[in-house]
């Protein structure tokens, strides 16, 4: 495995029965790098992140994380990583010094290192006033923030977060992910999964998952640029009217509504904005179309189409 590259893997599948979870999945994630994995409940995200940091069973494929071979090596790669899921896993009758304290003995920290350690984290991720505050009177983000000071506490190589942020307000969810780029500028790469636009727009990289199948891999400006000239904004006196006029023709791959405008996808390149128009002037629909920059939900629908509906994932920040 390359020296530049923290996780390796080709082929990857998971069967649960006739259940394919996870079908044929190659991954290469750079190292210090933010990766994400945007894709809706059930695509295949956490079962994809158990299997790289051997907490499950391959069926099939080969894994290679920080040079290791999973699941073979998994007890060896433990040390040197962090994982962190959406529901908070600590213990919320010790205060928040009490859960790092124990912490630290899990993952080994040196005694004479782990007050330096946790000093440290209290004050970086702002809790110097909470430190004998119960973890289960914390709110959402605290308790967000307070988790990911655990998950770092032995100073990972490699970090995987499971939908870390489902479940905390918006302002939370911008200050975690300010955490996780100071992560990556100190060498930390991090592989985390999400179903948010927003967060998926600000990974290094970005992997789109669709239930089980990796459907698209590049980054963020890679994937939209691959899509110029197939979006369009249509404004019309009466959206869903136009909505309906639109959404059946030939090469049209979706027709969203926002606000009073609608968001075109087409299957190619080419004169979509003129098509558009002719559609339009013969329902006699009065409308303007114009040209749009394609975005990652543009990039969702192209890569997913024909896979079934209701598998867009959220796009509110």
């Amino acid at each position: 495995m390359a020296a530049d590259v923290a996780i390796r893997a080709r082929g990857l599948t998971k069967r649960f029965g006739e259940l394919v979870a996870v079908d044929h999945v190659d991954l290469t994630v750079p190292k210090a790098h933010v990766y994400g994995f945007l894709g809706p409940n059930g695509s295949g995200k956490s079962t994809t992140i158990r299997m790289l940091c051997g907490l499950l069973t391959p069926t099939d494929g080969e894994i290679e994380v920080l040079g290791l071979k999973i699941p073979e090596q998994a007890e060896e790669l433990r040390r040197r990583i962090g994982y962190m899921t959406q529901k908070f896993s600590l213990f919320e009758d010790l205060s928040v010094r009490e859960n790092l304290e124990f912490l630290a003995a899990v993952q080994e920290v040196p005694k004479a290192e782990t007050a330096r350690r946790i000093d440290q984290l209290v004050e970086q991720y702002h809790f110097a006033d909470r430190q004998k505050q119960l973890a289960g009177t914390m709110s959402g983000g605290q308790k967000q923030r307070l988790a990911l000071a655990g998950a770092v506490i032995h100073q990972p190589e490699l970090l995987f977060l499971d939908e870390p942020t489902s479940a905390v307000d918006p302002e939370s969810r911008r200050d975690f992910w300010e955490k996780l780029f100071d992560l990556a500028d100190g060498g930390t790469t991090i592989l985390v999964s999400t179903h948010y636009m927003d967060e998926a727009e600000r990974c290094h990289r970005l992997a789109i998952l669709d239930r089980g199948v990796l459907v698209a891999d590049g980054t963020p400006i890679e994937l939209t640029r691959a899509l110029a000239g197939r979006t369009a904004v249509v404004h019309a006196a009466q959206p869903r009217t136009a909505q309906q006029a639109l959404i059946d023709v030939p090469g049209v791959l979706s027709v969203a509504q926002i606000g009073n405008s609608l968001r075109v996808l087409s299957e190619r390149d080419g004169d979509a904005v003129g098509r558009l128009r002719e559609v339009l002037s013969a329902a006699s629909l009065q409308a303007d179309v114009e040209t749009a920059e394609p975005n990652l939900e543009d990039v969702f629908v192209s890569a997913t189409r024909g896979r079934g509906e209701d598998t867009r994932p959220e796009t509110h920040a």
